[in-house]
C-alpha cells in the first residue's frame, strides 16, 4: 500500500533536524545515529550515499569524506510519526565511527562502568591527522 506523495520526513517537527539511524544492511547491527535536515535528506536521495548535518560544525556531513568510510543506501525508512529516519546501508570501510570502532554503540553500561565490547579497527589519529 503506497501513502501518500508528502510522506517525506517531517523536519518541522524536530525543529529541521531530525535523528538517522544507520544500520547494516546485512546483519542488522546499528551502525551510528546523526541527524538530517531536509538538504542532507534530499542529497541522501539524489546521490545513493548518507549524508547528515553536522551539529557541531555547522554544516552537511558527507559521511567519509574524511577516512573514506562512507555508506551507500540500501532503503531507507520513516517511523510512523515521520521524525526519525532509519538508513539501511552498506558500510563502505571497516567502520562507521570515528573513534575507529565499526559501530559508535562500542561501550556496554555495567553495574562497574561503561566496558568496551567493540574492537577498535583503525586509529583516529591516523585517519583524521589528530596528534
Amino acid at each position: 500500500m503506497s501513502e501518500p506523495s508528502d510522506s517525506a520526513p517531517d523536519f518541522a517537527k524536530g525543529g529541521g533536524l531530525l535523528p538517522a539511524i544507520a544500520q547494516d544492511a546485512d546483519d542488522g547491527t546499528v551502525l551510528m545515529m546523526a541527524y538530517m535536515n531536509a538538504e542532507s535528506y534530499a542529497e541522501t536521495l539524489a546521490t545513493g550515499r548518507a549524508v547528515y548535518f553536522s551539529r557541531s560544525r555547522n554544516k552537511l556531513w558527507r559521511k567519509g569524506e574524511e577516512s573514506g568510510n562512507t555508506q551507500e543506501i540500501r532503503a531507507i525508512y520513516l517511523d510512523c510519526d515521520r521524525d526519525t529516519i532509519l538508513l539501511r546501508v552498506k558500510q563502505i570501510g571497516d567502520a562507521a565511527c570515528h573513534k575507529g570502532y565499526r559501530t559508535c554503540f562500542y561501550r556496554q553500561v555495567t553495574p562497574d562502568g561503561l566496558q568496551v565490547v567493540g574492537r577498535r579497527v583503525f586509529d583516529p589519529d591516523d585517519v583524521y591527522g589528530k596528534k
